[in-house]
């Protein structure tokens, strides 16, 4: 059946995509009719190849290093050995394939009578008409409202891409059959170094290639300075180096010529080069929505420039974080509710961890961001090694880093690496975010002694006004 003749079935709302924007039907959409889009596993990136699922491994890794660096603590420990099928099987098996089946089967069952859902590919044909489809069969639908929440995916090199070698991404590595004894990962964001730290933790020799002189260029220089100290001294890192040629072995592994003249020969190549929302993805001209860029273009309201389509998450949003996507939900489906009293995309003090070893933490602005936006600034580096939990743990790399402005007494930026930094950067979060004068947080309230927010005591006493 041809797009012109194909018969229009129309919703009172249309989702396209299942990660945040599965939440929005509740009990108070129940009145009307709804079309659910999605083509891959329901629960969208973090669900299923992201933020949970990652940090399963994650732990998995830090107990084997807690393991490997037992002798500090005067303990005779070894590791014996890593079963990566049964880490496989634990992250997936037991925990996160029937999650997303189970939501997909909700949406399709009898608790939600007035939702459809299609599992093929959304693409618009008309203004607020999309063409989609259920098990190979063709639906062309239109909506009165429509999200758009369809994410990002990851990028990848034109290099890579075009050589025909074998490579992973986020989206697969972590359902790799067996664990590999030799990874290069190409990149130096978050992705790279979450799984260098799981890969290397669990006994894969891993090789950094980074075309910058940076890992995690867009954290605080301090933050970042230490994390390539740290890493040098775990894996093999290569600066300002790139991917000029590839190609598979016949023995499974693959063949890497960087831009330096070295070659590499790892059994698997890793990618981590960032992501890259999925908004063209779907012929959005064909509705009149705009992008601005890469993204979605939307308002600070979450609302395209097409009356009644909205996006949200990745897709069009400034952070590609979870929680972020989680809350531009909200904001969205009330909007949808209370078209009379529109609330905006929350978008202040928005905090970002890394899930590498040892953690990192942030939230506002980093110290030359401070100093370029023209405040007054006051600075404190407290190192974890200073406070009694820190000496419990041996810790002689971790610090907390607080950049505050002298006139006002208000935090600007905080960022911390160092062990739990993604637990300790929420009180911070909480002084942010609700105004609270950095020479009171400190003495207003008790710190317990000698847990390990301390550190965050002293860096907020160490300010200086």
């Amino acid at each position: 059946m041809s797009e012109q003749s194909a018969p229009v079935k129309h919703y009172d709302l249309i989702i396209i995509g299942t990660g945040s924007g599965n939440s929005i039907p509740g009990p108070e959409f129940d009145d009307k009719s709804i079309a659910i889009i999605e083509k891959g596993a329901f629960g969208g990136t973090c669900l299923n190849v992201g933020c949970i699922p990652t940090k399963m491994y994650v732990y998995a890794a830090d107990v084997a290093k807690e393991i490997h660096e037992a002798s500090r603590y005067g303990i005779d420990a070894s590791l014996n050995g890593v079963d990566w099928p049964s880490i496989v099987d634990r992250v997936f098996a037991d925990r996160i394939d029937p999650i997303a089946q189970g939501g997909e089967a909700y949406r399709r069952g009898p608790e939600t009578p007035n939702i459809d859902v299609y599992d093929m590919h959304a693409q618009f044909v008309g203004h607020k008409t999309i063409s989609t489809g259920i098990a190979g069969q063709e639906q062309i639908i239109s909506g009165t409202d429509i999200v758009i929440a369809t994410g990002s995916r990851p990028v990848v090199p034109q290099v890579i891409a075009d050589s025909g070698v074998r490579f992973y991404t986020n989206e697969n590595i972590m359902r790799l059959a067996q664990q590999p004894k030799s990874m290069v990962i190409v990149g130096g964001g978050y992705i790279a170094m979450e799984f260098a730290h799981v890969f290397q933790s669990l006994g894969t020799q891993v090789t950094i290639l980074n075309r910058s002189e940076q890992l995690l260029r867009g954290a605080d220089a301090d933050i970042s300075a230490r994390l390539l100290e740290l890493s040098q001294k775990k894996f093999d890192v290569r600066l300002n180096t790139t991917v000029a040629a590839a190609k598979n072995n016949e023995d499974g592994s693959v063949s890497i010529s960087t831009n330096t003249g070295e070659e590499i020969t790892p059994d698997v190549l890793l990618v981590a080069t960032g992501r890259v929302p999925n908004g063209d993805q779907m012929n959005l001209a064909a509705s009149g929505i705009e992008m601005d860029g890469t993204k979605v273009k939307v308002d600070e309201f979450g609302r395209s420039n097409v009356e009644g389509v909205w996006a949200l998450g990745d897709v069009s949003s400034p952070f590609q974080l979870k929680h972020v996507a989680n809350a531009e939900m909200r904001a969205v489906r009330h909007n949808l509710l209370h078209p009379e009293n529109l609330q905006p995309m929350p978008h202040s003090f928005v905090p970002s961890a890394v899930f590498t070893n040892p953690q990192i933490a942030q939230v506002g602005l980093t110290e030359a961001q401070a100093i370029e936006a023209g405040h007054n600034i006051t600075v404190k580096i407290q190192n974890y090694s200073d406070v009694a939990y820190g000496w419990a743990m041996e810790d002689k790399d971790g610090f907390v880093k607080l950049i505050a402005d002298k006139e006002s007494g208000q935090i600007l930026g905080a960022h911390i690496i160092g062990a739990q930094a993604s637990t300790l950067i929420q009180q911070l979060i909480t002084i942010m975010a609700f105004g609270i004068d950095t020479r009171e947080a400190a003495t207003k309230q008790f710190w317990i002694h000698p847990a390990l927010p301390e550190v965050v005591e002293n860096a907020l006493l160490g300010l200086e006004f």
